[in-house]
């Protein structure tokens, strides 16, 4: 004690403080006999946890909700009608719409054909391709625009006469979002009971009749999901769409961008960013009610693939096989050949405005992480004990980074540029990654190890320690490298909040590539390439968790 008191008596039921030197008696009170310093430190905690437990809540509603409801009460909100009326924003919002149904049009039959022949048929690679799949996740939109202008731009290696038409953000988009569909269908078809399709060929049906009569049907609520994600994610894209929409072919997101950043018009643009946000949140809502009907809570056996016997089969696989490539990696490839030809380009990395761009990058992630590892965690361990959270945790997902940094400048113009403000919108967009893979891993958890843990006597916080943490690891790497691939490769929050000399690499490419000549075309494709391997190094981070979370 300060005045050179001790504890005297830990053997009775309550604790007695006095003055060694003196004798005196200073003041007892009563605590539990068996482990009081515990007790004492557990109830000192709980406060603290909870107000742990309720920080993402927190940084939800101050970074998200609060945002939107500033968009909701601007004072140009009340001419939405007469900027509906509109011609040219009219136009704007049809193309915006077309070119996602279009999309969705154009990956549901490529995808289902693909999805069926990495679920059925056993060849060579199957098991790779299924990996390769989850590439376009973690690639930055920015490097699959680069990739179709290397392909079809201005300086394309195809062919160079797709500028200013609506083909260069269609091929986008079905890059983008042909292995969401793709393994939406996939997830489906193995969750059809390989009996079905054994009684089906014992009846006489043939491969058509039995994916229509007995696939589809289990197919349907998987397919209906996906196709709301592709349309979602096509109608509120700000990179794909302002590298290849052009000026003629932009859609509403960067027209909001260009409202604001050029034109200064608030009004107009919170009218069209509460259009983004009415529509991304049906979509969302469709998306969850879809995944909802997927939930069977059944262990099913699926069909094992077999190789392909019939020319048909043969035909698909091979099709399928073209597709994939044509459409998935033929943009990447591109980017490293046009990289590899640039020569003196290569150079760029050597640059004062290269180094200093790259170290933003590295410090506005590490800065992110950190905040989106502690989000991520506890909004896991709250939506364990509340089960409304677990629809929260999308809720970045859904509003588009655009919305978002708009609303942020309107309800915090004082932090408009600042460093605290661009780091948090990083965390935001990151978190959810580390949320969604620790819940998913922790739901799965065996609920004996824990019990086991505790009658052995360990306490909570050893149990989640010892037992609960280790089997977590592999998800919690998956999610932080999602979490950084997200952060590396950010470019819509980025060109809203960030200041000239906080240049990253995302903007440093848009820069060159917004500059006229062959030389800076080449030095974007470069500065494209190193991206590219940094969301290569986070797909084998990846990779490597997935296969020691089997193996646990």
């Amino acid at each position: 004690m300060c005045c050179g008191g001790a504890v005297t008596n830990v053997k009775w039921p309550f604790w007695v403080f006095s003055d060694s030197a003196k004798g005196n008696l200073l003041f007892s009170f009563t605590v539990p006999q068996r482990f009081p310093l515990r007790f004492i430190a557990m109830n000192l905690s709980k406060p603290i946890a909870a107000l742990l437990l309720v920080l993402p809540l927190g940084f939800l509603a101050v970074m998200v909700v609060a945002p939107l409801f500033a968009l909701a009460f601007y004072e140009g909100g009340a001419a939405a009608w007469q900027v509906l009326q509109d011609g040219y924003i009219q136009w704007r919002i049809g193309w915006t719409t077309l070119q996602a149904a279009a999309t969705c049009a154009l990956v549901l039959p490529a995808g289902v054909s693909a999805a069926w022949v990495l679920a059925r048929l056993e060849f060579r690679g199957r098991l790779w391709i299924l990996r390769l799949l989850m590439l376009p996740f973690v690639m930055p939109t920015l490097v699959a625009g680069m990739g179709v202008l290397a392909l079809f731009g201005p300086h394309g290696l195809l062919w160079a006469g797709w500028e200013d038409t609506p083909y260069l953000l269609l091929y986008g988009n079905v890059f983008f979002n042909l292995p969401v569909l793709v393994r939406a269908a996939y997830q489906g078809l193995v969750q059809v009971p390989a009996a079905r399709l054994y009684t089906a060929q014992t009846l006489g049906a043939n491969t058509w009749q039995r994916f229509w009569h007995v696939e589809r049907p289990v197919l349907q609520p998987w397919l209906a999901g996906g196709v709301c994600l592709v349309f979602l994610y096509c109608f509120s894209g700000f990179g794909l769409a302002l590298l290849l929409g052009g000026s003629r072919y932009a859609t509403v997101e960067v027209e909001i961008y260009q409202l604001i950043a050029y034109e200064l018009d608030m009004a107009q643009a919170s009218v069209l960013v509460w259009l983004v946000l009415a529509v991304t949140a049906l979509a969302g809502v469709l998306y969850a009610r879809f995944s909802r009907l997927t939930a069977s809570g059944r262990t099913i056996r699926p069909l094992p693939p077999s190789p392909p016997r019939t020319p048909a089969a043969k035909a698909l696989l091979a099709g399928s096989l073209l597709l994939l490539a044509v459409c998935c990696a033929l943009p990447l490839v591109a980017v490293w050949w046009r990289a590899a030809q640039a020569g003196d380009a290569w150079q760029v990395w050597r640059l004062a405005d290269t180094l200093h761009a790259l170290w933003n990058t590295l410090r506005f992630t590490f800065g992110a992480m950190l905040s989106a590892l502690l989000l991520g965690v506890l909004h896991a361990a709250l939506a364990r004990r509340a089960a409304w959270v677990r629809t929260l945790t999308f809720l970045p997902f859904m509003v588009s980074p655009v919305c978002v940094a708009f609303g942020l400048l309107l309800l915090y113009p004082e932090w408009t540029a600042s460093l605290p403000l661009l780091v948090a919108a990083y965390a935001l967009l990151a978190y959810p990654f580390i949320a969604k893979d620790l819940l998913a891993a922790w739901d799965a958890l065996p609920a004996g190890y824990a019990a086991a843990a505790r009658s052995l006597g360990a306490t909570p916080f050893q149990t989640a320690l010892t037992v609960t943490a280790p089997l977590l690891l592999p998800a919690l790497r998956r999610g932080l490298a999602l979490a950084a691939a997200t952060c590396v490769g950010e470019f819509a929050a980025t060109l809203f909040l960030s200041r000239p000399e906080w240049q990253t690499l995302t903007t440093l490419i848009y820069r060159y590539l917004g500059t006229a000549g062959a030389e800076n075309h080449d030095s974007a494709m470069v500065l494209t390439a190193g991206l590219m391997l940094s969301a290569l190094l986070v797909f084998v981070l990846l990779d490597a968790a997935d296969k020691q979370e089997k193996a646990v």
